[in-house]
């Protein structure tokens, strides 16, 4: 039966519909193409306008004083949004780089800016190399079977966000825990529970780990990353302690869930490609567009929100002034207009404009740890590879923000 523009544009207030890559590309081609600017009304959400083009988007992201990311930063239930309003009327509500607008986004965002810059991110390479290794080496060592996603990609971005931060291995799996249970909030496998206090009891714990090391980096400052979030101050007083909580969050689950998704999406993209495969092993150097090509493919953040400050128009529609936007990456990255062949995994597509990374002011802060990361994963992963193939049926988590593969069962040979 052939899908409406209706039942499109409710396929991205629905978790399950990125879990079905077919369904959520069918609806995203349709609205594209008959409907670019759509109005949906999902049960469960306050209405909003689906924004589906790469221009449209890109226009948006630009004009970040006519659309800003508060109040709606993310696409949420009514009664998640309600929960966060009242959270944030008492001052403990999260409050990431994500839902801030200039100038507190600029301030807020300088203080975690240089450890991201290309010189921080060449005094990375060698750990990020050396954790690359470790984990091609953990494969060679489980007799070649295993799940990708939970034995290898979910672990090593992991490894290296909280070793920037600089926090004890002993509690990387909690934070694992904690990180795919605020993300998997609509996966009936991964939250916690199923009601607005279960997620929020999660970012509560989290909340706690991060008050506890705030305490202990103020008291002994170290040379890392949460000693440069914990003494940050502006206009001479330190961030709030919500504010400064927040931060750690969005670093530490942003800064690797979206990458662990990647490094899996981008295997099963080889796997499911294998000319292109055989072609990057036999050209290395392709390498970088073969990265560029992984995290357009797989998109990992599905979408952020914005809100017009004043009436308007994207692609000839009106906007009115307090009216919510959701920006759909995914749907920016298949457009054929901006896209040659855009269905096509090409591991050396150039140019490759591709908005995974958002653009403009908010632009991701961590793009380029995200590349180092993956490139280097590859480049030990591919020499040794000899042969690799599904055992099983991946599967893809439920969400309406970040994820991508949960499951992704591999059956490999390497070389030794």
């Amino acid at each position: 039966m052939t899908m409406t523009t209706t039942e499109a544009g409710l396929a991205l207030a629905d978790p399950s519909a990125y879990a079905d890559e077919a369904r959520l590309h069918e609806a995203l081609a349709l609205l594209r193409r008959e409907s670019p600017v759509h109005r949906v009304e999902a049960a469960g959400y306050g209405p909003f306008w689906a924004i589906t083009r790469h221009a449209d988007i890109m226009e948006i992201e630009r004009n970040h004083t006519l659309f800003v990311n508060a109040p709606r930063s993310l696409l949420q239930t009514a009664e998640l949004d309600a929960l966060h309003k009242q959270r944030e009327a008492e001052g403990i509500a999260l409050r990431t780089l994500i839902h801030m607008d200039d100038p507190q986004h600029r301030v807020v965002r300088a203080i975690g800016a240089d450890w991201f810059r290309p010189k921080a991110m060449r005094a990375m390479q060698e750990r990020v190399n050396e954790l690359a290794r470790n984990y091609v080496e953990r494969m060679a060592g489980l007799a070649g079977e295993c799940d990708f996603v939970q034995q290898v990609s979910v672990h090593y971005p992991l490894y290296v966000i909280l070793s920037l931060l600089g926090l004890p291995e002993s509690d990387f799996p909690r934070l694992l825990q904690l990180t795919q249970e605020l993300f998997g909030g609509d996966d009936t496998e991964m939250r916690r529970g199923a009601d607005a206090d279960d997620a929020m009891a999660t970012l509560l714990d989290f909340f706690a780990y991060f008050q506890d090391l705030t305490t202990a980096r103020r008291a002994t400052p170290t040379d890392d990353l949460a000693s440069a979030i914990a003494n940050a101050r502006i206009d001479g007083e330190h961030l709030s302690d919500f504010d400064t909580l927040s931060y750690y969050v969005i670093v530490a689950t942003a800064g690797h869930d979206t990458t662990s998704s990647t490094i899996s999406g981008g295997l099963h993209a080889l796997i499911q490609h294998p000319d292109e495969l055989a072609r990057l092993r036999n050209d290395p150097a392709l390498l970088p567009t073969a990265v560029d090509e992984m995290i357009r493919w797989v998109t990992p953040v599905k979408e952020f929100m914005r809100t017009a400050t004043a009436d308007t128009k994207i692609g000839g529609v009106t906007i009115r002034q307090g009216e919510s936007m959701l920006l759909s990456y995914p749907s920016a990255n298949r457009d054929e207009d901006v896209f040659d062949e855009p269905f096509r995994f090409d591991v050396g597509r150039d140019p490759n404009k591709h908005l995974a990374f958002g653009f403009g002011v908010h632009y991701c802060l961590g793009a380029a740890l995200a590349r180092i990361e993956i490139r280097s994963l590859f480049a030990e992963l591919l020499p040794r590879l000899e042969s690799v193939e599904l055992a099983g049926r991946p599967e893809s988590v439920a969400t309406t923000f970040v994820g991508g593969l949960k499951r992704l069962p591999i059956r490999y040979t390497l070389k030794g």
